[in-house]
């Protein structure tokens, strides 16, 4: 056994829990269809994950808890509120943004409303090409 420092250790869970935060919302992205139960599921599964991190480490605040949670409170978003969001939070990739859009508003918006919103994250993704 080798015993590793407390300061090393507290830097990879912080690593680890930054990474497993960062798969859930990739996970998230990648959900083809959502209903309220399902996005509901999302917001539990995601406090019994830190419920269990919590009596892992003693590492506060969680690293990222606020993306995941951010993430899944946007889908909850209505139409016009999520074009402000989808401007303000540029942390999330162009396919977890498209995702909220299709997946959260897919069935509730018309085309002319979808093709806005795409348009807005496309604007965004523009400088990083």
């Amino acid at each position: 056994r080798v015993r590793i420092p407390l300061p090393v250790s507290n830097i990879l869970w912080e690593h680890c829990i930054r990474l497993a935060n960062r798969t859930l919302v990739e996970g998230y992205a990648n959900v083809k269809k959502c209903s309220n139960e399902g996005r509901a599921l999302m917001q539990l599964d995601f406090q019994q994950f830190l419920m269990k991190l919590e009596k892992l480490t003693d590492i506060r605040p969680i690293p990222d808890k606020e993306f995941v949670e951010t993430y899944i409170k946007a889908y909850y978003l209505t139409e016009n509120d999520m074009e402000r969001w989808i401007k303000e939070h540029r942390e999330y990739s162009t396919k977890q943004l498209i995702n909220l859009v299709n997946v959260c508003l897919g069935s509730y918006i018309n085309k002319k409303a979808r093709q806005k919103l795409l348009a807005a994250i496309d604007d965004i993704d523009r400088p990083k090409r």
